[in-house]
């Protein structure tokens, strides 16, 4: 088993006005420059409330049902669902991991909304989500550099919640993680405390593929990176 950890600068999120603008789902109209001057206050303030950091675990033991498409990690079941076990299923270990933005974002984001600023304060909330995947891509970019000594390779990655799977199934894929795992504690609801937080796992393996968009995999229409993934194909 292989531990990792990283605290990353808001600098090297590489965040663009243009990408929280596309995620808040603006057209052309008479607003779009206000809210793209009151993104790049957002920015601007985002980089002193940011507390950015990620770590993964690496599992050896793992094995997958073709019969139920399940994965057991450690002698954990997860039923991850036909999308992420398609892309899975010749993997040789998984990365365990969690990525969070700190509490400072989230926490400025619900004063906003609370205090009669709510467009502002969704600003703040969309732009943590987007830190959290950007340190999440950040670190799945540190971990497949680290394998390539070794001839491996990694899947995309997957979360509780994504593709059909439970989120639910939270609670077992902390139970993997030792307490305070990345500073992110889990409630009784599945919900990861700070909000701004994410978890999931990466598939590794010497013949898995790592595809940049995997949206035709998934059944969910109402997920707002399907739109940039569209776009892009």
């Amino acid at each position: 088993m292989k531990d990792a950890k990283f605290q990353y600068a808001f600098s090297e999120m590489g965040i663009t006005v243009s990408q929280v603008e596309s995620l808040l789902g603006y057209d052309e109209n008479g607003e779009r420059e206000i809210v793209q001057h009151m993104i790049e206050e957002v920015l601007g303030e985002a980089e002193h409330l940011c507390n950015i950091r990620a770590e993964y675990r690496i599992y050896d033991d793992v094995r997958l049902d073709n019969t139920d498409r399940s994965l057991t990690i450690n002698k954990i079941r997860f039923d991850v669902k036909e999308a992420a076990f398609s892309q899975l299923k010749k993997i040789e270990s998984v990365a365990v991991f969690a990525c969070t933005a700190g509490e400072g974002i989230g926490k400025k984001s619900r004063e906003l909304m609370i205090g009669g600023d709510p467009l502002k304060g969704y600003i703040f909330d969309v732009t943590g989500s987007v830190v959290v995947d950007a340190a999440a891509s950040l670190m799945q970019d540190m971990l497949a550099a680290s394998l390539i000594i070794s001839g491996l390779k990694i899947t995309n990655r997957y979360y509780p919640g994504y593709c059909g799977w439970s989120v639910e199934e939270q609670h077992k894929l902390f139970k993997l993680l030792p307490d305070n795992f990345c500073g992110i504690r889990l409630t009784d609801s599945a919900l990861m405390d700070p909000v701004k937080s994410g978890s999931g796992i990466i598939g590794i393996g010497e013949h898995v593929e790592y595809t940049r968009y995997t949206c035709s995999y998934c059944n969910r229409t109402d997920c707002a990176y399907r739109k940039d993934s569209d776009k892009a194909d």
